[in-house]
């Protein structure tokens, strides 16, 4: 007789498979119409599927208990954040840390110190009955920019329309090296609570500075740098030596790089050093001569991992985030709570990007200098460090008990660090669509009702439609020059009708280079190209490039690969 197996395995799998179908039926439509994160939108999702409402994902009965509920979220975090992170650093220019290292040096020192401060100053404003030691423990977890969330801004059709491709590599590189960097800020204070507090251990804090240096700076950061570049290094004259063979099909040539992620962090969780900054320099090194981007340039198939990992790693968040403590908790009321969320989304970063903009070449303009003050999301990076904190605090026992100078510690990083978490998700994943329909709405409706009193009796005016791009008088006219031509100049202007009025939604938050796309559409002289390249322009996608990759794989001949006249016999 059949029954219905309601195995925890079959809800999980049923329910991340149908979110992820569902979610790219429309996925075009949310992230380059509406500029709406996969984050967010997941986020949401996991709450929806939450033991809180439908109750179909139930986290801590697959867990057992709430310390392997957290090493759960912990080892799923520094998996996405490696993978992350070496795709990152796969993304940017041939020997780009070694060229930009002066702008960058002030991003990864000056900004994220002042970051580190002025966030632990608002905690200890706000949070009732808290040290400032604590305080900058909660400060130092959502110090670093989150990869993940970046991404809104560095990927998709917004950020090739509005971000200057140079101001993206920036942002990539920054919140790729930070993450990793956070190490330093936690366990400073961290060593400090441990020799220093109440019942600290021996040691004073000669100790925990001692510790501070040697371990967290010489074995967690320097160690890494060094595994990290060796590995990447390596991994590259590897891939170089089997390609030039043809020992590499194509398929484990794209993959190398989400393997190569799994490997550093494997083998630094073994060793007990910062996996996910070595994950980074690993990615840079990996390109460093800039052959596997350029390569892979092309290639789908990192891009769908990594939507793959953001999809799901947001939908556990939804999931495990503990809502209900954001109302009933001993550290902090709500009002305070949401007053720190505003506070930090306001003052962490903005201010001091905003301060130091003019030594960064990248930021031109004092609103770049905003944007990219406002664009400093805290995500999973926060939620990584958030347990890294809580394995620590777990730790300080006297006697089999929590030492009492921390006890109401773990509860403070907790609540704290996951609601200012999930303000960043929701304020950033809206700030986009929000700030494009508040600043051209009005600007809109207004073009609107003028230009329809200047259409003539015969002509309609263009359809009002959100997410479009006034892209369509671009083509109209470069055709109709194409194609006036073939036509004396009278008859180009008997045919010739009024200009129809063109409404958008949406345009540059920051003015951005397009010289190049009107330099391509000039310079085409071939019909075919031309098509190619206004079609570009109406999609938003960037103007065709001539094909990058060199290299013929041993199967591309059965799998659609490109070949030249000498393999077609």
């Amino acid at each position: 007789m059949p029954t219905l197996a309601l195995t925890n395995f079959n809800i999980v799998v049923s329910v991340l498979g149908g979110w992820v179908s569902l979610f790219g039926l429309v996925s075009y439509l949310i992230k380059e119409n509406f500029y709406l994160s996969e984050a967010l939108i997941s986020l949401l999702a996991g709450v929806v599927v939450s033991p809180s409402a439908a109750n179909l994902v139930r986290p801590l009965e697959y867990a057992g208990s709430e310390e392997n509920l957290s090493a759960i979220t912990l080892y799923f975090s520094r998996l996405v954040l490696g993978v992350q992170l070496v795709l990152a650093g796969v993304q940017l220019p041939s020997r780009y840390l070694k060229k930009q290292w002066r702008p960058l040096s002030v991003l990864l020192g000056p900004i994220m110190v002042a970051m580190w401060i002025a966030t632990s100053l608002l905690v200890w404003a706000l949070v009732p009955n808290i040290s400032f030691l604590h305080a900058l423990v909660v400060g130092s977890c959502v110090t670093p920019t989150d990869p993940v969330l970046s991404n809104v801004i560095v990927k998709g059709k917004f950020a090739d329309h509005n971000v200057p491709r140079d101001l993206q590599r920036m942002i990539i590189a920054e919140s790729g090296a930070n993450d990793g960097l956070g190490y330093p800020f936690l366990f400073f204070a961290l060593y400090l609570i441990k020799y220093t507090g109440g019942a600290g251990e021996e040691g004073g804090a000669g100790m925990a500075m001692g510790l501070w240096f040697g371990e967290t700076w010489g074995y967690t950061i320097i160690l890494s740098v060094i595994y990290g570049a060796v590995v990447g290094w390596v991994a590259k004259e590897l891939l170089h030596w089997a390609e030039e063979r043809k020992f590499v099909d194509r398929e484990s040539f794209l993959v190398f790089a989400i393997s190569l992620a799994l490997f550093i962090v494997g083998t630094c969780g073994m060793i007990g050093s910062d996996d996910v900054l070595a994950c980074f320099i690993a990615g840079n090194v990996f390109t460093w001569d800039d052959w596997f981007r350029l390569e892979t340039i092309d290639d789908s198939l990192q891009p769908t991992i990594d939507m793959l990992l953001n999809v799901s790693i947001f939908m556990w968040y939804g999931a495990v985030c503990p809502w209900h403590s954001f109302l009933d908790n001993g550290v902090i009321p709500i009002y305070r709570l949401i007053a720190l969320g505003i506070l930090v989304l306001l003052f962490r970063r903005l201010p001091w990007v905003f301060a130091v903009h003019k030594f960064i070449p990248q930021i031109q303009e004092v609103r770049q200098a905003i944007f990219v003050g406002f664009f400093g999301p805290v995500g999973v990076s926060a939620v990584f460090y958030l347990y890294i904190t809580l394995e620590f605090i777990d730790s300080l026992k006297v006697d089999g008990k929590q030492r009492a100078d921390v006890e109401n510690l773990e509860e403070v990083v907790r609540v704290v660090v996951w609601f200012l978490a999930i303000c960043s998700i929701i304020v950033h994943g809206l700030s986009i669509p929000l700030g494009k329909l508040g600043f051209y709405l009005p600007r809109t409706l207004s073009g609107r009702v003028s230009g329809a009193a200047s259409t003539d009796r015969d002509g309609a005016a263009p359809p009002f439609r959100l997410g479009s791009r006034a892209t369509t008088f671009v083509t109209d006219r470069l055709r109709s020059r194409r194609n006036s031509s073939d036509e004396t100049p009278a008859a180009a202007g008997a045919g010739a009708g009024p200009i129809q009025p063109v409404y958008r939604i949406g345009g540059t938050v920051i003015p951005t280079r397009s010289a190049d796309i009107r330099n391509d559409l000039n310079n085409a002289g071939d019909p075919a190209q031309l098509d190619s390249i206004t079609a570009a322009v109406v999609t938003g996608a960037s103007p065709p490039a001539p094909a990058g990759r060199t290299i013929r794989f041993p199967d591309e001949a059965m799998h659609g690969g490109i070949l030249n006249e000498d393999d077609k016999e």
